[in-house]
């Protein structure tokens, strides 16, 4: 046998024979005595004495945490006495105090308006939140006790899953109302989980009705006689018209039925532009089809408190578009984009959400006429 295969590993080799009541060497490891321990400690107390403290491990001070690299922590008794921390600094006192706040807001008394308010909620850049203000706007006034339509003119359908409105193909949709003439009643809708709240979905057969409409006289009015025929045997309190993220005739068509504009906008540059074109277009319809038609409300979504670019473009609009900017900003919010795939709004999806207490001041600035307000003031 070798030398290597009798150590074992690199291991110092235990001797194979020793006298008997001789205690044998732990794994193979040399037994050290008394003295040779004494001399380590020793060692051990001169480099402690060179340049290190000797810390007692078994009492808590403050030294503890400074050669840690945390100067001046509290001790672990210290922060015995100093008690639990206060209810409002944990996530569930933090969750209970919105909750608060949003019960307290569905508590405040809405002004219910004297005639139906048609709102057009447009915007040619699509992802500025269009869809999701529509819905919880609609849905933050119907829990106040308003009527609250909300008509899906977006191919796409997402209002309709939000509200939770079944949009299949076989379904009386925007489509049938435009192209078939069929009365807005008989495809409405009641959103299952807000009382008061309605919808008109929309399928996919929309996104062919810009060609099926081109030959037809008066094409851009259809909306605005359909709501009118609906309206006169049919008290509503608001009307959310939801546009596709375009131009086209179903835009059209919204803004030459509507009363009011509600422009939301991202708290990004991108967001900036196009503000001019779709302006421009609102002029258009103003001038040719709809007198009346106004730019009451500027909404800012997605906004990023940690960021400078958010506040730079509130700063921004707020400039251009001055007292039609609701004081209230739609912060970006994780419940928000959950929210429809369950097929429910915000207020119902999480109602202590940050989002939903947004959109619930939102609905509550638009209720009372924030613009007006300013405007008076």
């Amino acid at each position: 046998m070798t030398r290597d295969a009798e150590s074992g590993l690199g291991w110092p080799s235990v001797p194979q024979h020793r006298e008997p009541g001789e205690a044998p060497e732990p794994l193979g490891w040399p037994s050290t005595d008394g003295s040779e321990a004494a001399e380590d400690d020793a060692e051990d107390d001169a480099e402690d004495g060179a340049g290190h403290e000797r810390v007692d491990v078994s009492r808590e001070t403050s030294s503890v945490w400074g050669r840690l690299g945390v100067p001046g922590a509290p001790t672990a008794a210290a922060l015995a006495a100093s008690g639990p921390p206060e209810l409002e600094e944990l996530p569930i006192g933090q969750a209970a105090a919105a909750t608060v706040r949003a019960q307290r807001l569905l508590r405040e008394p809405l002004p219910r308006p004297d005639r139906p308010r048609v709102v057009v909620v447009a915007n040619q850049k699509g992802g500025v939140g269009k869809t999701t203000s529509a819905v919880n706007i609609a849905a933050g006034l119907a829990l106040h006790g308003a009527s609250v339509l909300v008509v899906d003119m977006d191919p796409q359908g997402n209002a309709s899953t939000a509200l939770g409105l079944e949009h299949h193909v076989d379904v009386p949709s925007t489509y049938d109302v435009l192209v078939e003439d069929l009365p807005l009643a008989k495809a409405i809708q009641p959103c299952p989980d807000v009382p008061g709240l309605m919808g008109v979905p929309s399928t996919i057969d929309l996104a062919g009705a810009d060609i099926e409409l081109v030959r037809r006289a008066g094409r851009e009015l259809l909306l605005r006689d359909a709501l009118a025929d609906y309206l006169r045997d049919h008290p509503v309190d608001y009307v959310f018209v939801d546009c596709p993220p375009t131009l086209g005739l179903l835009t059209v068509n919204a803004l030459a039925a509507g009363l009011e504009v509600l422009i939301p906008i991202q708290c990004e540059y991108y967001a900036l532009e196009g503000l001019s074109q779709l302006l421009a277009t609102i002029d258009l319809v103003r001038r040719g089809l709809n007198p009346s038609l106004v730019v009451s409300t500027v909404l800012l979504t997605m906004y990023d408190g940690r960021t400078r670019l958010s506040a730079q473009v509130a700063e921004e609009v707020r400039r251009h578009f001055g007292s039609a900017v609701l004081p209230t900003v739609v912060p970006r919010s994780v419940r928000l984009s959950e929210a429809p795939g369950y097929s429910q709004t915000v207020h119902t999806y999480s109602p202590g959400s940050p989002g939903a207490l947004s959109y619930l001041e939102a609905a509550r600035d638009i209720a009372r006429g924030w613009h007006t307000q300013k405007e008076s003031a």
